[in-house]
């Protein structure tokens, strides 16, 4: 089985981090593809992860970068907050750009209208407008984003 392309990209840019002395992004890497391979071990049987699945591998890590940042923020504990922020940073730079703002709200927007043509309006109309626009969507909008949208439309 063909190794992920990003799987490649990720070990090689961590041999070209090695290779220049960034410990930032050879601590990053190192973690990323750690996160990785404990993925494609876990379950009964060990698995090579696609393109894909790696991509949610990296945005669950973005989210605990994003998330530890905060707590360090609040705990009075900046040069730590800065560093989350930093990994934080190297890690999005593999994923896929995200839409705008005005895209989303676009694309929640026919949703909703399809969901209500289809007789569901209003907040039961949640998990409906959700089924509609993730396959739709897919990675290029980060969920709890589009989950805000969707509700900002609904209640509205």
């Amino acid at each position: 089985m063909a190794t992920p392309e990003l799987k490649d990209r990720l070990q090689s840019d961590l041999t070209d981090a090695i290779r220049s002395r960034d410990e930032l992004r050879t601590a990053t890497l190192r973690m990323a593809l750690t996160a990785v391979k404990s993925a494609e071990v876990a379950g009964t049987e060990a698995r090579t992860l696609s393109d894909d699945e790696i991509l949610v591998v990296l945005r669950t890590e973005v989210k605990k970068r994003r998330e530890a940042a905060e707590a360090f923020a609040a705990a009075d504990r900046p040069d730590r907050a800065d560093r989350e922020r930093a990994e934080q940073g190297v890690l999005e730079g593999y994923l896929p750009a995200q839409l705008s703002d005005e895209d989303v709200a676009a694309a929640v927007a026919a949703a909703v209208s399809q969901a209500a043509y289809g007789g569901q309006t209003g907040m039961a109309a949640m998990g409906r407008v959700m089924g509609i626009l993730k396959p739709q969507l897919g990675q290029q909008v980060d969920g709890g984003r589009l989950a805000a949208e969707v509700r900002r439309q609904l209640q509205g």
